[in-house]
C-alpha cells in the first residue's frame, strides 16, 4: 500500500512539477493551443498510470475521461485531493496564459501586415536594414505585441487626416516667410515708374516703332517727360512704355538710373484731375466769378498753386484760371508720352489734309513763346497754325479772334482733319488749335508744356472753321 501510494504520488508531483516547470519557463507562452493541449493529455494520462497499481479499491468504467478513486487512506486522499486541485488550477491558469499569448501573436502578425503608414516603424519594402530579432521572453514579446497593438487600433482615416493637417501645417509655417521675401523683392517705384527714364532733350524726342532711326514715328517725349525703360539693347536703344505709347528710342537722349530720379524731383508737378462730369472754370478763386470754361470729366490741369480757401490755381492754355479743389484730385505727376495717330491716305480725307496734319506733329514738345512764330524755336497758338497753313498757301493773321472771322463755320460732327477749332474766355476767343482726327487737336498750349496734342474738348469750343475746300 506504502508503495502504491509512493508511485502514486510521485506520478502527481511529477505532473504538477513539469506543468509548473513549463508555465515557469514560458513554454506555454510560445506555444499553439494545440500543443497545449498535448501537454494536458500527458497529464491525464500520468494520471491514469498511477491509477494502474491500485489494490483495494473499487473502480468504475471511465466517462468523459473522469476517474473515481475511493482511497482506503482518507488523509492521503485528502492531501491527494488537494495536490490535484493545485495541479489542475494550474493547468488552467497555463492554458489560458497561452490563450492569450497566442491572441497577442495573431494580433502583432495582422497588425505588422499592415501598410507602412500605419506602421511607421516598419521599414520600407526593399530595404537593407535588418529586421529585428523575435522576443526571445515573454515580456519582450507582451511588450512589443502592445506597441504594435496600439498602432493597429489607430483609426487609419484620423491617422491619414492627422499626417495631412501636420504637412498642411508645414506649408503654411513657409507661406507666410515667402509672401516676406516676396514683399521685399519689390522693387521701389518713383511716380509709378519702377526703371525710370526721362527725356533728356531741348524740345522732345521721337519714339518709333523699331529700334533704328528709320522706324516708323508713333510717338514723342517732350522735354522731361517719364517713360518706363523694359529693356536695352546692344546698341543703345531702348525699349519704352509711357503712357499709350511703346516704342524705342535711343538712350543717349534719356537720363537714366540715379540721374533720372534726381531730375524728376526737379521737374515733377501738380496734376488736377477732374473728378466730377463737368467742370466749371472760373477767373477768380470763389464761386462770385464769373465762369469762364467747363472742362469734362477725368481732364488733367496743370496746377500752379492750392490756395488757402481749398481753390487750385491752374494754367488753362497761357492764362491762370480756378476751380474748386472738392471736384479735383490732386497728384504729383511727370509728363507723358503724346501718341501720333497715324492719319492714312485713302479714309476719306483728301491728301492734302493728311499731308498738313502729319507735317503739324512733327512740331510737337516744341517750345511755347508768346508772340512768336518759330514753329521750332518757340510760337504762340495763332503763330502756330499761321505757320502751318502758311506752307499750304493759305495766309491767316497773327491773332486768334481774327482768324476765327475767316473761313466757313462747321460743326464738330462734320470737322476734318485741318479745321481749326477756337475757344473763349468771357465770350470773347483766346485760343486755337488744329484739329487733326480721332477727337484730338493739335496746338502751343503754355510756356511749360510747348506744342501738344489734346483732346478737342479739354474746353469749351466756341466755334469751328474751315480754311480748305477739299
Amino acid at each position: 500500500m506504502n508503495r502504491i501510494n509512493r508511485l502514486k504520488y510521485t506520478g502527481v508531483i511529477a505532473g504538477v512539477g513539469l506543468a509548473v516547470v513549463l508555465f515557469s519557463s514560458g513554454a506555454y507562452a510560445n506555444t499553439s493551443s494545440k500543443d497545449t493541449e498535448k501537454e494536458i493529455v500527458v497529464e491525464e494520462e500520468l494520471e491514469v498510470i498511477s491509477l494502474d497499481f491500485g489494490q483495494g479499491h473499487s473502480e468504475e468504467p471511465y466517462e468523459g475521461g473522469q476517474t473515481d478513486i475511493v482511497p482506503a487512506d482518507t488523509d492521503s486522499v485528502q492531501e491527494s485531493e488537494e495536490e490535484a486541485a493545485s495541479s489542475e488550477a494550474d493547468a488552467v491558469l497555463s492554458a489560458g496564459a497561452g490563450d492569450v499569448l497566442e491572441d497577442i501573436e495573431q494580433a502583432t502578425q495582422d497588425a505588422v501586415a499592415l501598410p507602412s503608414v500605419e506602421n511607421p516603424s516598419e521599414p520600407a519594402e526593399g530595404s537593407t536594414e535588418p529586421k529585428q530579432p523575435a522576443a526571445s521572453d515573454d515580456m519582450g514579446l507582451s511588450a512589443g505585441a502592445g506597441t504594435v497593438l496600439d498602432q493597429a487600433q489607430e483609426d487609419p482615416v484620423e491617422s491619414a487626416a492627422r499626417e495631412e493637417q501636420a504637412d498642411g501645417a508645414d506649408q503654411a509655417g513657409t507661406a507666410e516667410p515667402q509672401a516676406d521675401v516676396q514683399e521685399m523683392a519689390e522693387p521701389e517705384k518713383h511716380w509709378g515708374y519702377t526703371n525710370l527714364g526721362i527725356a533728356h532733350v531741348d524740345n522732345h524726342l521721337n519714339i518709333r516703332e523699331e529700334p533704328n532711326e528709320s522706324g516708323k514715328l508713333i510717338g514723342k517725349l517732350s522735354k522731361d517727360a517719364a517713360c518706363e525703360i523694359l529693356d536695352i539693347d546692344e546698341n543703345g536703344w531702348a525699349h519704352i512704355k509711357s503712357g499709350k505709347v511703346n516704342g524705342y528710342c535711343s538712350t543717349e537722349y534719356l537720363y537714366l538710373g540715379d540721374a533720372a530720379i534726381a531730375r524728376g524731383h526737379e521737374v515733377a508737378s501738380m496734376i488736377a484731375i477732374v473728378n466730377t462730369q463737368t467742370l466749371k472754370v472760373r477767373g477768380e478763386p470763389n464761386t462770385d466769378s464769373i465762369v469762364i470754361t467747363l472742362i469734362p470729366q477725368e481732364e488733367e490741369l496743370e496746377v500752379v498753386e492750392i490756395m488757402e480757401n481749398g481753390w487750385i490755381k491752374f494754367l488753362l492754355d497761357d492764362e491762370e484760371a480756378y476751380v474748386s479743389g472738392e471736384y479735383v484730385d490732386v497728384e504729383e505727376r511727370l509728363e507723358k508720352a503724346v501718341t501720333l495717330t497715324e492719319l492714312k491716305y485713302g479714309q476719306g480725307v483728301s491728301d492734302v489734309r493728311v499731308d498738313m496734319v502729319q507735317y503739324a506733329k512733327q512740331f510737337v514738345g516744341n517750345p511755347y513763346v508768346w508772340g512768336g512764330t518759330s514753329l521750332t524755336n518757340g510760337t504762340d497758338c495763332s503763330g502756330f497754325t499761321m505757320g502751318i497753313y502758311s506752307k499750304y498757301g493759305v495766309s491767316l493773321p497773327h491773332h486768334a479772334a481774327s482768324q476765327a472771322q475767316m473761313g466757313t463755320k462747321v460743326d464738330i460732327s462734320s470737322a476734318q482733319p485741318g479745321d481749326l477749332v477756337f475757344y473763349a474766355k468771357n465770350g470773347s476767343i483766346n485760343h486755337v488749335a488744329m484739329y487733326i482726327g480721332n477727337g484730338q487737336v493739335i496746338h502751343a498750349s503754355s510756356p511749360k508744356t510747348g506744342i501738344k496734342i489734346s483732346s478737342w474738348n479739354y474746353r469749351t469750343p466756341a466755334c469751328i472753321r474751315r480754311y480748305l475746300s477739299n
